[in-house]
């Protein structure tokens, strides 16, 4: 354990400063200042030897975290690295990304704040890349099987890595023109900047992984095709379908989604031209939702000079403290004020959204939007309460309804669930032979550390899937094969 007295001592939970907003919404780096060693020392004392760590019950990846807090607070960062690695393949995502369950769980958070494992876990990773501790992992030796991981996003990556490091051959393919799905283009920068999922990939290149980026498998080649060139298929592509809001003036130019608003402004922090961009600049703001990916549309609205932002929420706003229905050592749903709340615009509750209007061009200009009551368990707009709010740029940040199915279903004959998600076994496997499917594309809509985890377990079944084939289909020569990887 660390500090047999270290929570005696130190009760207080330290982070890192954030740097001013004024400084921060001029560019796209990360919101936080350099962390000071000796108060990450402080913090990682404070783990207990609390007998029973409810913290790996709250991790999905079972992260030995009182192990690597010990290590830590002893000043191992690069033991302290491998313990992390030992269940985690991108502590660099997961420390910055992830809501943190793990916290939830810890024993200490019982009547003291909890232990800031994230923290903890993020400083861990960046001195270890810092000091050259992460090395590529190559194989010692090579299976001669196949396997095409479709979508690249945490999912993906974690069973390439995996099934890589396995011996098998591994090729990674991505529609987009880049790798890294949601986090290359769906996470702002000034919550993750790319250079640390470059590291990465540059890890997994070193290793063996293949990636082939801009195919679109069911356009630029069928999956039926894909099935037949490989020994096995993990289908990762995660939840993308999102969820609308079809009420009148839904059509009007200036309603986007905020996916397709987040990817053109990533596009452009990394230096690429983006014609006819949804850009906040001068615009009176407004997103729908009041999730994560709500906060990401606010942040980035801040940073390309917004008029105003504000930011609706049908339900309810939820309680800054942990609600008697979701004790210890549940994850609570608790109102959070993420860095870009605090660089300005209005949070709302309890609004219900009736129509977007629109101007004498034909484009929004408000949306009209009402109290919304709770009747016979549904939210409704509560009438006679309707009022307006200036609008130029509508994002609906909804969430996301599952899976896009329908080419897979056509030419592979994988099947959606009741609710839209791919249809599989406990062990990942489809009804098709060969197939498996991890994350969101299975799970639906989830977290980051959920996507790692269903990635390296798909990537275990995988692995025993080709380890246990008597004689592996070959509709095509090997030498094909090899060169379709």
């Amino acid at each position: 354990m660390a500090d047999p007295k270290g929570f005696l001592k130190v009760t207080e939970r330290e982070l890192p400063k954030r740097r001013p907003v004024p400084v921060r919404i001029m560019d796209w780096k990360e919101v936080y200042e350099q962390g000071d060693p000796a108060q990450l020392r402080r913090q990682a004392g404070r783990c207990m030897d609390c007998g029973i760590p409810f913290c790996h019950q709250g991790c999905p990846l079972g992260n030995l975290i009182p192990e690597w807090n010990d290590l830590m607070w002893r000043g191992e960062g690069r033991a302290a690295s491998e313990r992390l690695h030992a269940t985690n393949n991108f502590p660099e995502f997961t420390g910055r990304l992830c809501p943190a369950p793990c916290e939830s769980s810890c024993v200490l958070a019982i009547n003291q704040p909890a232990v800031t494992i994230k923290q903890v876990e993020v400083s861990i990773i960046d001195q270890a890349f810092g000091n050259g501790w992460v090395q590529p992992q190559p194989p010692g030796r090579l299976t001669g099987k196949t396997v095409a991981v479709v979508g690249s996003g945490p999912a993906g990556l974690a069973a390439a890595q995996q099934l890589t490091r396995a011996g098998h051959t591994v090729a990674v393919y991505e529609r987009d023109d880049r790798i890294g799905g949601l986090l290359r283009y769906g996470i702002p920068d000034f919550k993750m900047e790319k250079k640390h999922l470059d590291a990465r990939l540059a890890q997994m290149t070193a290793e063996g992984t293949r990636f082939r980026a801009g195919v679109e498998i069911g356009v630029d080649l069928s999956w039926d095709e894909l099935r037949r060139r490989y020994d096995a298929v993990v289908v990762a592509t995660g939840a993308l379908v999102p969820r609308d809001l079809p009420i009148p003036g839904r059509d009007l130019p200036g309603v986007h989604f905020a996916m397709e608003y987040l990817t053109q402004a990533n596009r452009r922090v990394a230096g690429e031209d983006v014609f006819d961009q949804i850009t906040a600049e001068g615009k009176h703001v407004v997103v729908l939702g009041g999730g994560d990916t709500g906060a990401d549309c606010i942040g980035t609205a801040h940073r390309q000079g917004a008029l105003s932002v504000t930011n609706l929420a049908i339900g309810k706003q939820p309680s800054s403290t942990r609600p008697a229905e979701q004790p210890w050592p549940m994850h609570p749903t608790l109102f959070e004020m993420q860095s870009a709340h605090e660089e300005g615009g209005q949070r709302q509750y309890l609004a219900s959204t009736v129509e977007f209007l629109a101007n004498d061009a034909g484009e929004v200009r408000a949306i009209r939007v009402a109290e919304t009551e709770y009747l016979d368990g549904r939210r409704v707009p509560k009438a006679g309460t309707e009022r307006e709010i200036p609008a130029d740029l509508v994002l609906l940040a909804l969430g996301f309804t599952g899976p896009e199915t329908d080419a897979a279903n056509e030419q592979l004959g994988l099947q959606a669930t009741d609710r839209g998600n791919f249809e599989r076994g406990a062990d990942y496997a489809t009804a098709e032979p060969g197939v498996f499917i991890a994350g969101d594309a299975g799970r639906g809509q989830s977290l980051i550390v959920w996507a790692i985890a269903e990635g390296r377990a798909a990537a275990a079944s995988v692995d025993r899937y080709l380890e246990g084939e008597t004689q592996l289909p070959s509709p095509i020569p090997a030498t094909a094969r090899a060169f379709a990887i």
